[in-house]
């Protein structure tokens, strides 16, 4: 299983191995991330699991989708390297993918 490091945005870090399949916020919601509220459930309805992707990972993601970059702009300090993590499906070439949570959702 790909393995994936959630810092939290006070330094804290947690890495978690997450099923092929899943998305990063699935993985975190199993096992209990803070930071990642995920209100709408992966519905990409809300920005409550935007995380900041460390940037060397942007180019191994799939491409931003223009309805998530939408609710991303509604996000809690977005930045270049936002991304919602209920849009990033855990794949074999994402072990090792380090995100970090804003310091609130919205």
């Amino acid at each position: 299983m790909p393995k994936i490091t959630y810092i939290e945005s006070n330094g804290n870090s947690k890495t978690i191995d997450v099923a092929n399949g899943l998305s990063v916020m699935e993985g975190a919601i199993q096992n209990n991330i803070p930071g990642i509220d995920a209100d709408c459930g992966g519905g990409m309805a809300c920005a409550t699991c935007h995380v900041y992707v460390k940037e060397e990972w942007l180019n191994k993601l799939d491409k931003i989708e223009d309805a998530e970059q939408d609710m991303i702009d509604m996000a809690f300090e977005p930045k270049k390297n936002s991304r919602l993590s209920c849009q990033l499906i855990v794949s074999d070439k994402l072990d090792g993918l380090i995100v970090t949570t804003p310091s609130k959702q919205t």
